[in-house]
């Protein structure tokens, strides 16, 4: 699987700005200055809309008729450019009349999930301003200018507003703006051509003829009635005043606070995120009364709209009344709130935030929702699955399980565990740990949510007590076995260097025991991701081959069909595939035969004694299907051992990419991925059964990377029924084994091999658990292989 893209909860305020330069449109002539707009003006400008921390979702300019009479603005429209920009294609085009001193709303693009709604607009398009820069035109119609600059004297532009940095206003632009504040006219009745003077950065008021309209009285309020027993605050988009608490932890750009006087209701929080936008003056410790608008954030990153929203006090006013201890963090785990062991939401069909009911007790998104903001700690966490590259580290509170061997927590079809948090690395570096380790004593820190998931934010580096696990390794095949292994080494090319590659080969010498015969996943082209449409990877399978050889082990040769170009998923230009390679030293043989191409299907034929062949090998498993498109398509390869045939199929199929996350909005997690891996799991099992129809007793091993479960739809089509249904060998472990990938602390399986049945009485299967666990991996798959002595057709 491919890394997961992040970014840090927000650093600040989200400006969007368009530079795109339009040819082909006439010129309009340049006309003296026009006299100040008499009639209709533009009174605000707002770009912020949706962005972090906006009062309201979408962008708007407003405009004022000053006129005694209706004006018409039909065929009008409202033209918006970046800051230093020279194209006014991005506009809102007008209809409908504006009557004496009326307010005509014009409805923008939306930056995110963020704030109210407007007002119903008057006019709606997609403009998609900058919420700090940039320049709007309100223009006699629909014609785009074409001016550089002194747009307010083209022909047609009734009004002009440039804000911010922008190189182009009337005498000079308005202040800049933000995500939470508008360039609004001081006086809505007054045009003097000056956008310097005449506007000010406050808070949006749409459809409202005035800077300063009645503040509403804030509601005095406690933090557990801002956070509610629900995802959403209840008082979201409301001025609170009074809210009192002591700080407990600060970022960048903000600080968490709590109330020392909690309610008696664990489903309400006792803390809250003030957002501040630039870094807090208070520091932890302060006794603080807050005043400021209850918004819900929603963060982005991967999973985007999927994330849950977290609940924060924006524009605030702080007042530090003295100093106070930071209250007693809250125990997850023994001793005090106990999460819920097996459920992450079983009652919504959805959104969480508009359906189901708020069961902290049984659900664990409720649980951890009803402790946002709060200063919590864990006594002696468990690491269940290793540092990542993005400084997270998943733990559990003792008690947890089911736990793997090894240490830990295995995901099955009804558990995804909700006992699991991710500690993350925003206010303090989180350390390297492994699978099975401890940290000392009583971690604490603030709880927050991002990508995808609830994180606990450290306040000070835990300390890692060593679990002891070690890397594992596999036993030797006898003379009598072929050992046969699947391996995803992660995007390999030349580029990654020589340390990759060497770490790979200790890998199959050391760990995997030199196996016979070896099924490759995520072997890229020769230039990686240099898109040069090239797409042949023998210097990627010679450079492993001999890094091999110098780690001590024997000679392999390989085989692999080079794809269509560009069009097999993976990284742009990488040209993913999958491959095989086999020992030179053993009686393993492939049997080659000519035919097989990267877009050429290999067919079942018989031999004169009615024995099943393949028509090409090596050779791609029904490559036309659409199953395969933008995926790798499988190799199937014929093989002897011992005078034996044995046919192996090695496969990667689609990833689990654009699913929802299991901690996710929507519930349950809806997986738009798993229909396709359906249908390559379809296709593999019909090339399968083909095979088997020739001879019902034949070797067939069918491994690699699935990117599913092995309790999943899509092992259950691999593995069929009856006489010809395969074996599956995940399923032939015990539970506490059955993992070969760690994702966000869940151990699970995604790498499988599956076998007929004629071999299941001479086999022995083993997964090696060398890299997922650990934060020095060389793969982010643990690879497995399965030790078998093939038998004669006759057998049964």
């Amino acid at each position: 699987m491919s890394a997961h893209n992040r970014s840090r909860r927000r650093l600040g305020a989200l400006v969007i700005t368009s530079s795109l330069v339009v040819s082909g449109v006439a010129a309009i002539a340049a006309t003296p200055a026009l006299a100040a707009s008499s009639t209709v003006v533009i009174t605000e400008v707002y770009g912020g809309g949706g962005n972090s921390g906006a009062p309201y979702t979408n962008d708007f300019i407003e405009l004022t008729n000053n006129s005694s009479s209706p004006v018409d603005v039909t065929g009008w429209s409202l033209q918006y450019a970046s800051s230093a920009g020279v194209s006014w294609t991005n506009k809102i085009n007008l209809t409908g009349t504006i009557a004496p001193g009326g307010a005509y709303l014009a409805q923008g693009a939306s930056g995110g999930a963020n704030g109210l709604p407007l007002p119903a607009p008057d006019a709606t398009g997609s403009v998609n301003m900058s919420a700090a820069s940039g320049k709007v035109a309100l223009v006699t119609s629909t014609t785009s200018l074409t001016c550089t600059t002194g747009c307010a004297a083209a022909a047609g532009v009734v009004d002009f507003v440039g804000y911010g940095a922008a190189n182009d206003a009337e005498t000079a632009p308005a202040p800049g703006t933000s995500n939470t504040t508008s360039a609004t006219r001081k006086v809505p009745t007054v045009d003097a051509d000056n956008n310097a003077t005449e506007f000010e950065a406050v808070n949006p008021s749409p459809k409202t003829l005035t800077t300063t309209p009645p503040a509403p009285d804030p509601i005095d309020a406690k933090i557990h009635d801002i956070q509610g027993a629900a995802h959403r605050s209840p008082l979201t988009g409301k001025l609170v005043g009074n809210v009192t608490g002591v700080v407990t932890a600060k970022s960048a750009n903000g600080f968490w606070f709590q109330d020392s006087q909690p309610d008696d209701n664990p489903a309400t929080s006792e803390g809250v995120f003030v957002f501040t936008s630039s870094a807090p003056t208070v520091a932890v410790g302060d006794a603080v009364a807050v005043k400021g608008t209850v918004a819900e954030f929603r963060p982005g990153g991967s999973g985007g709209t999927t994330n849950l929203t977290t609940t924060e006090i924006t524009n605030p006013t702080i007042t530090v009344t003295g100093t106070a201890p930071v209250p007693a963090a809250t125990i997850v785990g023994p001793g005090g709130r106990v999460p819920p062991s097996t459920v992450i939401d079983d009652d919504s069909t959805g959104d969480v935030e508009t359906t189901g009911t708020f069961e902290p007790a049984t659900d664990g998104l409720d649980f951890w929702e009803s402790m946002e903001g709060m200063w919590l700690g864990i006594d002696s966490p468990e690491v269940t699955g290793p540092t990542s590259s993005f400084r997270e580290l998943s733990v559990v509170p003792a008690g947890s399980s089911v736990r793997t061997v090894r240490g830990g927590i295995l995901l099955q079809k009804t558990d995804s565990n909700p006992e699991r948090i991710l500690l993350d690395d925003v206010l303090a570096p989180i350390p390297d740990a492994k699978t099975g380790d401890k940290l000392a004593g009583t971690v604490t820190g603030v709880l927050d949510y991002g990508f995808g998931n609830f994180k606990f934010l450290v306040t000070q580096t835990p300390t890692v007590i060593d679990g002891g696990v070690q890397r594992e390794k596999t036993t030797p095949s006898s003379v009598l076995q072929v050992s046969v292994a699947t391996f995803n080494v992660e995007n390999l090319d030349p580029s990654d260097g020589p340390a990759k590659f060497d770490g790979l080969a200790q890998a199959v010498v050391k760990n995997l025991a030199s196996p016979d015969i070896l099924g490759l996943e995520e072997v890229q082209d020769n230039d990686g991701a240099t898109n040069s449409g090239s797409t042949a990877a023998d210097l990627t399978l010679n450079t492993l081959a001999a890094a091999i050889v110098n780690a001590g082990g024997p000679k392999y040769a390989w085989r692999e069909i080079d794809p269509v170009n560009n069009a097999e998923g993976g990284e742009p230009g990488g040209n993913i595939r999958v491959a095989f390679m086999y020992r030179t030293d053993r009686p393993v043989k492939f049997i080659d035969r000519a035919g097989g191409g990267s877009t050429t299907a290999t067919t079942i034929t018989t031999d004169r004694f009615g024995r099943p062949h393949l028509s090409s090998s090596p050779g791609r498993v029904d490559p036309a299907n659409p199953a395969w498109a933008a995926t790798r398509v499988p190799l199937a390869g014929e093989f002897t051992w011992l005078g034996q045939s044995l046919f192996v199929v090695v496969n990667h199929f689609s990833s689990k990419g654009g699913d929802n996350p299991l901690w996710g909005r929507f519930q349950p997690p809806v997986q738009s991925s798993a229909p396709k891996r359906h249908q390559q799991a379809q296709a593999v099992r019909g090339f399968v059964d083909q095979i088997l129809a020739k001879d019902i007793g034949a070797n067939v091993i069918v491994l690699g990377d699935l990117n599913d479960f092995d309790f999943s739809e899509t092992a259950d089509i691999l593995i069929g029924a009856g006489k010809t249904g395969l074996i599956s060998l995940p399923k032939t472990l015990p539970l506490a084994q059955r993992y070969s990938y760690v994702f966000e602390g869940n151990s699970q399986i995604l790498d499988q091999i599956l076998m007929s049945k004629n071999l299941q009485p001479a086999s022995a299967y083993d997964i090696v658990h060398m890299n997922a666990e650990f934060p020095d991996q060389i793969s982010d798959h643990d690879p497995q292989v399965v030790r078998v002595i093939p038998l004669p057709s006759w057998y049964r």
